[in-house]
């Protein structure tokens, strides 16, 4: 696996399916700040559709219809997660908290799907709504140090010792 954090502003994503899978999909954009996008809930998306993207997401279909779309996308450079479906999977989606612009993710490899939800859930218990304020605080000190021209190694450090300090690490 290749961990990576992807700027939505900058793709194409699409999302093809139906029922509470398509609903899934579009929350998970939705909470991402993901605005662009198709949505193929009314048809399948054509070859000519689909070469347009970069991600196509697959939620709430049949098998033959995923795997027909997953074909079409990848044969055109685009990436495709079917949902459970790892085997048509070019890429998988974590386990996500968010608070703010903090983001905490858990990934199994689509090996152990229970892991992962527990492990997001004590994230979760552990990191609760105040880290989105707790967030703020954090990326206020790193700009202003970045302003004084604090090198990045002092700028970890005293971002350390504020954690500390504050003892929200404890």
């Amino acid at each position: 696996m290749l961990p990576i954090m992807l700027a939505p502003h900058s793709l194409r994503i699409g999302v093809a399916g139906a029922g509470e899978g398509l609903a899934k999909r579009l929350r998970l954009l939705d909470e991402a700040g993901v605005a662009a996008r198709e949505v193929y809930d009314s048809h399948l998306p054509s070859d000519a559709e689909i070469a347009a993207l970069h991600i196509l997401f697959i939620a709430g279909l049949d098998e033959a219809a995923a795997m027909a779309l997953a074909a079409s996308a990848r044969k055109v450079g685009v990436l495709v997660n079917v949902e459970d479906k790892p085997e048509l999977c070019d890429f998988h989606v974590p386990a996500i908290v968010r608070r703010g612009d903090l983001l905490l993710t858990v990934s199994t490899g689509g090996r152990s799907p229970g892991l992962a939800h527990l492990l997001r859930r004590e994230l979760e218990r552990r990191f609760g709504p105040e880290w989105s304020g707790r967030m703020e605080e954090i990326a206020a000190l790193r700009r202003a140090l970045r302003a004084q021209g604090v090198p990045a190694g002092e700028i970890t450090a005293r971002t350390r010792a504020m954690l500390d300090e504050k003892g929200w690490m404890s």
